[in-house]
């Protein structure tokens, strides 16, 4: 049975969860935030749709699934995430770039 995917926010341009603001073939994943528990593609879909500021996720919080995988659909850990450079599921690679952003959504 395949899971259900989560609803991501924000200004989404496919189905792999791109969006306006990052969308190369490497930008697949949306970050479930600490502040409302939404999935949005990236910290700019965020602050123009939220209506709220955004809240990094707090170091302790390395085992909460909150980085979507738009390739498959999986949700994996922050800890996961922050160790890998593409989905263990499916192997398909993540943006390495996206470290330049990590502090805005957890704390390192």
């Amino acid at each position: 049975m395949t899971a259900i995917r989560p609803r991501v926010l924000g200004h989404v341009v496919d189905g792999e969860t791109r969006c306006i603001h990052y969308r190369t073939p490497l930008d697949i994943v949306a970050i479930r935030f600490a502040c409302c528990g939404e999935f949005y593609p990236c910290h700019l879909c965020h602050a123009e749709s939220a209506g709220h500021e955004a809240a990094p996720w707090p170091r302790d919080a390395c085992d909460e699934r909150a980085i979507l995988c738009g390739a498959c659909g999986t949700v994996l850990t922050i800890a996961t995430y922050l160790d890998a450079d593409a989905c263990p599921e499916c192997r398909a690679p993540f943006n390495p770039r996206c470290a330049l952003h990590a502090h805005l959504y957890f704390e390192l």
